[in-house]
């Protein structure tokens, strides 16, 4: 973390190439999502009638609009996915690469190489997004039957368990494909190489490579609370401050959190080059 902040590039490379996919995905969303409410309007399908302050009988006319947006959402996601996956590959494999560049000098960069492995990653990330999502439909499926009174409490534990679990499993396996960048620059592998490779690191460096993994999601979860309280505290002067300003405090949180998370991502990717040099031995040797 010292290095990371007497070398100020290193992050501005790594926040500026999230934000650069970051800021145009979202407004692209944004305007989707105008589209679609121009052909569906809230009115039409009931979700300005949706009262914020009974959080139930919200929960319910959200529902019931949501099933009339699911087609109209399924539509769009039928070019906006692909078209953001390729965007995000080609971008976060020349940033990653631009920064493994600025932290050690003397590493190559490999475009080409990258792409495949930035590729699996977004595989693995979204296939276990996509495992949290059943799983809660599941619970949510079970504990709110039509008919019977709707077990809240049961679903908010199973809620809990299920992010916390999957939440967890990333930590543990996600290490897999960001190592292995690492391992195709320091020791001139090609992606299939250096993605066989992380399996066979050994018990040491895999263990610390576990450590950093599960470190890094407690500090990604210290993150979300300080930025829930920092968008909490000013609600009891709300009166006072105005809408206007709690939305700047509110954008302000969200800022800081993206700007932290960004930080400790290129702090584990320092990590993860100190470790190599300490297991497999220095800068363009093949390893033990």
């Amino acid at each position: 973390m010292g290095w990371m902040l007497r070398h100020p590039a290193v992050v501005a490379v790594e926040v500026g190439w999230r934000w650069f996919f970051g800021i145009p995905f979202l407004l692209l969303c944004w305007k989707r999502l105008e589209h679609i409410f121009a052909v569906l309007t809230p009115q039409d399908s009931g979700l300005s009638n949706v009262d914020p302050s009974n959080p139930w009988l919200a929960a319910e006319g959200l529902s019931r609009a949501l099933v009339q947006y699911v087609p109209l959402i399924k539509h769009e996601l039928h070019w906006i996915v692909p078209a953001a996956a390729l965007a995000w590959i080609v971008i976060s494999s020349v940033g990653r690469n631009l920064a493994l560049k600025l932290a050690e000098p003397h590493l190559p960069f490999r475009l080409s190489s990258m792409l495949p492995l930035q590729t699996v990653w977004l595989v693995l990330f979204g296939g276990i997004c996509w495992g949290w999502f059943q799983s809660v439909s599941w619970a949510a499926s079970t504990h709110f039957s039509s008919g019977s009174e709707p077990d809240l409490i049961g679903f908010s534990i199973w809620l809990i368990f299920l992010s916390l679990g999957f939440f967890t499993l990333w930590a543990l396996v996600g290490w897999i494909v960001s190592v292995a960048p690492v391992l195709m620059v320091l020791e001139n592998r090609s992606a299939p190489s250096a993605l066989t490779e992380t399996m066979k690191l050994g018990k040491p460096f895999t263990s610390e490579l576990f450590e950093i993994g599960m470190v890094m999601g407690i500090v990604n979860l210290a993150l979300i609370v300080v930025a829930m309280v920092l968008s909490a505290a000013p609600l009891p002067f709300s009166d006072q401050l105005g809408g206007a300003a709690l939305h700047v405090v509110w954008a302000g949180a969200t800022v800081f959190y993206l700007i932290a998370h960004d930080y400790f991502q290129i702090v584990r990717l320092k990590c993860f080059i100190q470790f190599w040099r300490i297991f497999r031995g220095q800068p363009g040797s093949r390893g033990r």
